[in-house]
Parts: C-alpha cells; sequence; structure tokens
C-alpha cells in the first residue's frame, strides 16, 4: 500500500505538540506592521494552540500525526 501525502503547507504551518493539540503561528505579523497597534503586535508573539475545529481540519492535512 503507498504511502499517504501530507499536504506541504500544513507542515510547513503547524506542528503537534505531545498531547496531541495543534499549535500554530499567530496571523497578521508578517507585513504592514506599523499599521498594527503595539498591543496586538505583543500579543501575536510566539505560538498559540489552535481551538478543535480548526485543529481538526489541519489534522486531516496530516494523516500520519498522532491525535490522542
Amino acid at each position: 500500500m503507498p504511502k499517504m501525502k501530507t499536504k506541504s503547507s500544513a507542515k510547513k504551518r503547524f506542528r503537534t505538540t505531545a498531547s496531541g493539540k495543534v499549535r500554530a503561528n499567530p496571523a497578521s505579523k508578517q507585513h504592514n506592521l506599523r499599521k498594527r497597534s503595539i498591543k496586538m503586535r505583543r500579543k501575536a508573539r510566539g505560538t498559540t494552540i489552535l481551538a478543535d475545529p480548526d485543529a481538526r481540519k489541519v489534522l486531516s492535512y496530516m494523516p500520519y500525526s498522532r491525535r490522542k
């Protein structure tokens, strides 16, 4: 049986944690940052955990990731 393919865009943008949650970078941090408030830029640092419905959608693109 051939291997299932993973969406390349998903594997570059998302990672799974040890407990099976999906970690992603916040939106709106790539360009036009002078328009954005300091508060928004500060809150968008680091990574965030996706909500369950969004995580299920992302994990459907990555067939070999473990979901606990």
